[in-house]
């Protein structure tokens, strides 16, 4: 394997990966190539680790950690001709679930070694970048009052918390030609490169990283009797079956609210403005998969 420089997230996932750099290490057969193992040590440091690596021309530049250290790395690597790799260690792992890279650090690893690339498409919304997916409403607020805990439970506890509280808000979708294609309330809407936001909960079964076109899925206002068939749904790959869903594919959208408020970018929530710009651009991000 050529020259790669993997960027650990210590502090992805349900626990902190005391040993990880060790065990990546381990499984390393370099073949006369060389490779490094930093670790981020705040809030956006994987990308300026990322990009650093890029400037110095390093052939491969691996992720390792959970979905918001893959949206942080490849945002610098998109675009550039290196390649990312994914060690996936955190809680949802969506883009890595969605290419079949292995949730075992060391079958990982292996994988990399082998070198086997593709050029995959990433979405922008408001010009941030997004690999899995993005949206706003329901997702966008869980993903803002779960905050730094990890772990599956409490993100399940944290769902059902929000699920009483919540009040759905009205959303108007133009396509690229600029025809509204929806306009009333809706519970979420999410815009998806990939088919999952992770765990395997899959909210475009359809989408493909390889199609040149997002699919924006939008789950209308439902009652408690329906969350039940929902959430099965969700994991069964049968979402787009619901009455309750509407699926629309496109290479960009426009998506208005009355105000200014949450969105997320592959889980990480941010606050942004009222009217949401999201494109796709293809094949811009080479992975090994």
């Amino acid at each position: 394997m050529k020259k790669a420089v993997f960027i650990v997230n210590p502090v992805s996932g349900a626990s902190r990966k005391k040993n990880i750099g060790e065990e990546i290490a381990s499984c390393l057969d370099m073949d006369g190539g060389s490779f490094e193992i930093v670790y981020t040590q705040r809030p956006k440091h994987a990308s300026e680790l990322a990009r650093d690596a890029v400037k110095e021309g390093v052939p491969i530049i691996v992720a390792v950690g959970g979905d918001g250290t893959v949206n942080e790395v490849a945002s610098a690597v998109a675009g550039s001709s290196s390649a990312m790799g994914i060690v996936p260690v955190g809680s949802g792992n969506g883009l890595a679930r969605h290419l079949g890279i292995p949730q075992d650090v060391k079958k990982a690893v292996r994988k990399i070694m082998e070198e086997r690339t593709a050029a995959i498409d990433y979405g922008l919304l408001n010009r941030k970048k997004f690999f899995c997916t993005c949206g706003c409403g329901f997702d966008a607020e869980v993903g803002w009052k779960f905050g730094g805990k990890r772990g599956r439970s409490s993100y399940v506890k944290t769902v059902m918390k929000e699920y009483f509280r919540y009040s759905p808000s009205s959303y108007e979708i133009e396509d690229s030609e600029g025809n509204v294609i929806f306009s009333s309330k809706a519970f979420l809407i999410t815009v998806a490169n990939a088919s999952q936001w992770g765990n395997d909960a899959y909210v475009a079964p359809e989408a493909s990283v390889q199609d040149g076109l997002l699919d924006l899925v939008v789950v209308e206002p439902f009652s408690l009797l329906r969350a039940a068939s929902l959430s099965w749904r969700l994991f069964h790959r049968s979402l787009l079956k619901s009455s309750k869903v509407r699926l629309f594919r496109g290479k960009a959208f426009t998506i208005r609210r009355s105000d200014a408020g949450l969105v997320h970018l592959d889980g990480e929530p941010l606050f942004s403005t009222e009217e949401l710009e999201v494109s796709v651009c293809p094949k811009g991000l080479k992975v090994i998969v």
